[in-house]
């Protein structure tokens, strides 16, 4: 069921242990050859293919929220970006309007790894100010929350998603592929020989640092975009769609998980 489309009154007398899934994408570079809106153009995908292989009657769909938290693109222009500050606040006021309309199971479906800090920040902050056993807010990763699916899949030929890779160009492919430039498809990632930091892979880096993606990449993509095909693509999103939704689906599900000790 989407959100946006049933009535008010069907929100206020709505089953309270129904599902809201917010996406949540971004407006930021992509490379040379890539849309600006990749983020959102993806996350969307998956819910889309989610909603269709899941109960509809046990969830509400909220519209994408397309704008992220993207400052570490913003010297490439094209990205819109909300800071990290104003972000944890946008969600957070979201998030209010959803449990004050009675709900107590959210998802935040996020499609872009600059949303991962203040995404988590702001649903730590309305859960801790809640502080009710049945209020389940997670924030859901769509790459991180399926890796398992994706880590089976032969065709890929580059290690993991990182950016405007040929993951992301993959699947671009496969859903909007007039916004594809393949013969600009390249990746720009600058050497950095480092035991302890790499750049194109952060969750495999065994310390965290902060740089600019201008700083990074010399066109702002990584990996190797010109492995892309529409194949690995449909592959890439058949192998998410079943991942996000047995996660939803016991989500759905979930239990308070305690009253707190008096």
């Amino acid at each position: 069921m989407l959100w946006a489309e049933q009535k008010w009154t069907d929100i206020a007398g709505g089953d309270p242990d129904r599902v809201v899934v917010l996406p949540i994408g971004s407006c930021e570079q992509h490379g040379h050859h890539l849309p600006l809106l990749t983020d959102t153009i993806l996350v969307s995908g998956v819910a889309e293919r989610v909603q269709a292989a899941v109960d509809a009657e046990r969830f509400l769909w909220l519209p994408c929220l397309w704008v992220g938290c993207s400052e570490h693109h913003r010297a490439m222009p094209g990205t819109v970006s909300l800071p990290a500050d104003v972000y944890i606040r946008v969600l957070e006021c979201m998030l209010e309007c959803l449990v004050g309309a009675g709900y107590h199971r959210i998802v935040l479906l996020n499609g872009h790894g600059g949303n991962v800090i203040p995404g988590s920040q702001a649903l730590y902050n309305v859960c801790q100010k809640h502080n009710r056993p049945d209020l389940w807010i997670v924030l859901c990763t769509y790459w991180i929350a399926a890796a398992r699916g994706i880590a089976k899949l032969t065709c890929m030929e580059t290690e993991r998603l990182t950016h405007a890779c040929e993951y992301e160009t993959s699947m671009v492919l496969t859903l909007r592929p007039e916004l594809v430039d393949m013969a600009r498809a390249k990746g720009g990632l600058r050497d950095f020989p480092s035991e302890w930091y790499r750049p194109s892979s952060p969750g495999l880096s065994r310390v965290t640092a902060s740089r600019g993606f201008h700083e990074m990449s010399t066109n702002g993509a990584m990996g190797d975009p010109s492995l892309a095909t529409p194949e690995k693509g449909e592959a890439l999103l058949a192998a998410v769609t079943p991942e996000i939704a047995e996660f939803l689906t016991e989500f759905a599900g979930w239990p308070p998980l305690g009253e707190p000790r008096t």
